[in-house]
């Protein structure tokens, strides 16, 4: 990442004329998940795809947990290529109201009235895209790059889904990410350094199952702790700082387990790590043999580790989102016989909310999970990645 000092420009530099310019609303509703997408997406359209790419977020001080260079004081800045602007509602639309070739609104926030108007000025009318959240569910293909005429201006917009099938927009996934992480499987002291600055700790013994947790509140966690604890093997725990950091302290008879704390109780070794830069999130997933994420963004980076995870879906009323967690279920366990299929969603289904989550019966089947999980990056793969089928719809549409 650059150092703070020489991300921030106050006064960007105006794009070349031949440049591809793409404004990406962001309202932050809950947790990182929103800024956490957008953020990554607007680094890979710029770094990969050339484009000006100017980023409106409304909650800066969530997204200066993902990214610690953003200097909450300035209203615009320039951090890895990507223009960033305080996107202060209602009505505000950028301090130089000028319309981007692309216009994304991530997860159907509402652009300001004079933007869409704007819009509508524009000698050529902008590429507008509502950019959906993820879903893995059959609809999705249906209705991805569905258009919208607007009932008021000349202007359309086209629904853009990402999505585990082909059909769909599939997720995000840089160039260099399969590089990165065959680097660090690859290199044993760039392993071991990992370990140490971010544990105090070396890498653990190979007999030892490594377990990240990065998840919701959650009321199972305590009977998996349990189980952990009184394991046969050594489990070594990952947990961010985060909503379970409380439940972790409790179970382990501790005030608090801050960034830095170290526990042990029984087979289990806890660590409590501190929040990262979204960039350095890969790292811990490559690290660990399971991965227990949540949301969208931490879900698709699961998927890429090519490590057995486990997903903590973010949790609807009446649970609207349980045909989402086996939608996503039917796609990542296709192909897989018929016990070990049956013990993942046994899993999937207690950490999300029904019952208590038995560790022996789904670990047992960790080498074909582990078989399996690489195989399914490559399947993914496949769909093409998120940026790409963005580029290629711009492309088609400004023809």
């Amino acid at each position: 990442m650059p150092s703070n000092a020489s991300a921030h420009q106050a006064h960007p530099t105006p794009p070349a004329a031949d440049t591809l310019s793409c404004d990406l609303f962001c309202a932050v509703i809950d947790n990182f998940g929103d800024v956490g997408v957008c953020w990554r997406l607007a680094r890979q359209l710029s770094t990969e795809y050339g484009w000006q790419v100017r980023l409106l977020v409304d909650d800066l001080h969530t997204f200066a947990r993902l990214c610690p260079a953003l200097d909450l004081a300035l209203a615009r800045q320039r951090i890895d290529g990507v223009v960033i602007e305080h996107w202060r509602e209602p009505m505000h639309a950028g301090d130089a109201l000028t319309v981007a070739d692309i216009v994304i609104e991530a997860f159907a926030c509402e652009l300001p009235p004079a933007y869409v108007a704007a819009m509508a000025r524009r000698q050529r009318s902008p590429v507008w895209v509502n950019l959906e959240y993820l879903s893995a569910e059959d609809w999705v293909a249906e209705c991805h790059l569905k258009p919208s005429p607007h009932t008021r201006y000349p202007l359309t917009k086209t629904f853009f889904f990402p999505g585990l099938g082909p059909g769909t927009g599939g997720v995000i996934k840089e160039r260099s990410l399969d590089d990165a992480r065959r680097a660090f499987e690859s290199d044993a002291h760039a392993r071991d350094a990992w370990w140490r600055e971010t544990t105090g700790a070396p890498q653990p013994p190979s007999e030892a199952t490594v377990v990240s947790l990065f998840c919701y509140e959650n009321p199972a966690v305590d009977g998996l702790l349990e189980q952990w604890r009184d394991a046969a093997e050594p489990l070594v725990l990952l947990a961010p700082e985060g909503r379970v950091s409380g439940a972790l302290a409790r179970f382990l008879g501790l005030p608090a387990f801050g960034p830095g704390a170290r526990a042990e109780r029984g087979a289990l070794r806890a660590h409590s790590l501190a929040f990262r830069p979204q960039p350095e999130f890969d790292k811990l997933l490559w690290a660990s043999d399971l991965n227990f994420v949540r949301g969208e963004d931490s879900f698709v980076r699961a998927q890429w580790a090519c490590r057995p995870f486990v997903w903590h879906i973010y949790p609807q009323a009446d649970a609207a989102h349980l045909p989402k967690l086996d939608a996503a279920l039917a796609h990542y366990a296709r192909g897989l016989a018929p016990a070990p299929r049956a013990a993942l969603g046994r899993f999937w289904h207690a950490w999300n909310g029904a019952g208590t989550p038995d560790w022996a019966d789904f670990w047992r089947h960790r080498d074909t999970y582990r078989t399996r999980a690489a195989a399914w990056a490559g399947e993914l793969a496949a769909v093409g990645d998120l940026a790409a089928n963005l580029a290629e719809l711009a492309k088609s549409q400004l023809k």
